[in-house]
């Protein structure tokens, strides 16, 4: 997740900002909503008096007046409620590639919501001035209106990013559902440690998924680095997805000197290789120091790189390198060799696929979900905050 610190709501206004015309400004009434405390769909009741979360797959088992790992999913007189519920703290909109996504929909552009707080503990977290917010903050936004402001901008999709959409399923499988009437598709931009409750509620609605690993999902930085006991449930989770007709693709944030382990790298490339297929996305991503790691350096080059040889040595067909421009950034044709789509910045600057997504130069067929795009030009980021 890329940091979005800039696109905080001011919570006095809400402006959208529209290629050709001025930036007009958006009065609340429009859009504002006043939610109560909204119960939540993931949860049961304990003997104990307790009730289990079910949003995750940390579970909290939450006493009366309590809450969750997260601060935002709560127990209220027995009954897990979401006080947090439209709450939006980040929008966004950018191209599909910044999630990243370089396998679906390439070319198009989706609005990005995002509201408070995290179910993991990342000392390196770049979006910490929310995802490390405790207290409940931020817009009350219907779902109905999420889908009229993407609509308003001339966007394909929305995403559910900037912090983990886990923590809010009910209120993105909401705005989801509208969505896909509206003829939007919807992705999620996720530390993958959920439930199989949830991916069975997610499909259908959710179109596609990016699984973001750190340190090569090393068990020992989990533990140390992002407050997680196992990334197996995140292993599960891709399994899952996959089998839901999820489309996925799969991050990798290399971290310098405590996760950047050549034998990790091997490793998960090999299960990913072995469980998800041959032809999975993956993104080995350059760490920037940020929040509680600022004393690390940025990765290096040559460490991506080396972790890129490793996953196509294990037979993953299309390995990128992310958060540095590098010619890995571009899909090519693992039968030829020829270069595909060509990306620049996160922007599609070239297409060298037919009509059927297969390679023009020996045919080989590219799964890409999607078709040529309608622009690759880069026209601005257009922001909502």
């Amino acid at each position: 997740m890329l940091a979005i610190s800039s696109f905080v709501f001011t919570f006095k206004c809400l402006l959208i900002l529209f290629k050709d015309k001025e930036m007009p400004m958006i009065k609340y009434k429009k859009y504002i909503i006043n939610i109560m405390d909204t119960q939540a769909r993931f949860w049961h009741k304990l003997r104990s008096g307790k009730v289990e979360c079910t949003a995750c797959a940390r579970k909290c088992k939450i006493p009366e007046s309590g809450h969750g790992f997260c601060f935002v999913r709560k127990n209220i007189d027995g009954r897990l409620v979401l006080p947090a519920y439209g709450k939006i703290n980040a929008m966004q909109i950018d191209p599909i590639e910044k999630k990243p996504f370089n396998h679906f929909m390439p070319g198009t552009y989706v609005l990005g919501i995002g509201t408070s707080s995290c179910n993991f503990g990342c000392m390196f977290c770049q979006n910490h001035n929310i995802s490390k917010e405790h207290e409940i903050s931020g817009v009350d936004v219907d779902p109905s209106h999420i889908v009229e402001i993407a609509l308003e901008n001339g966007v394909e999709g929305i995403a559910y990013t900037y912090n983990e959409p886990a923590i809010f399923i009910e209120y993105a499988l909401d705005v989801a559902k509208i969505a896909h009437k509206k003829g939007l598709y919807n992705v999620f931009v996720t530390n993958g440690y959920l439930t199989s409750e949830v991916v069975g509620a997610m499909k259908g609605l959710i179109d596609a998924a990016v699984v973001d690993f750190k340190g090569n999902g090393a068990e020992k930085f989990a533990n140390k680095y992002e407050m997680v006991a196992s990334t197996e449930p995140i292993r599960q989770t891709l399994i899952e997805l996959k089998k839901a007709g999820i489309h996925i693709e799969i991050t990798d944030l290399i971290v310098p000197n405590v996760g950047d382990s050549l034998d990790e790298c091997n490793k998960l490339t090999s299960w990913i290789h072995d469980n998800l297929g041959a032809d999975t996305p993956v993104h080995f991503t350059q760490f920037h120091p940020d929040y509680k790691m600022l004393d690390y350096p940025i990765t290096d080059y040559r460490t991506l790189l080396k972790h890129y040889e490793i996953a196509r040595g294990n037979g993953l067909n299309y390995a990128y390198i992310g958060n540095i421009p590098n010619k890995y950034e571009s899909t090519y044709c693992p039968e030829c060799g020829k270069l595909v789509i060509g990306r620049e910045n996160m922007h599609t600057t070239k297409w060298a696929l037919n009509e059927n997504n297969e390679c023009k130069s020996c045919g080989a067929a590219i799964p890409i979900t999607g078709s040529r795009p309608r622009r690759f030009r880069y026209e601005g980021i257009r922001a909502l905050y």
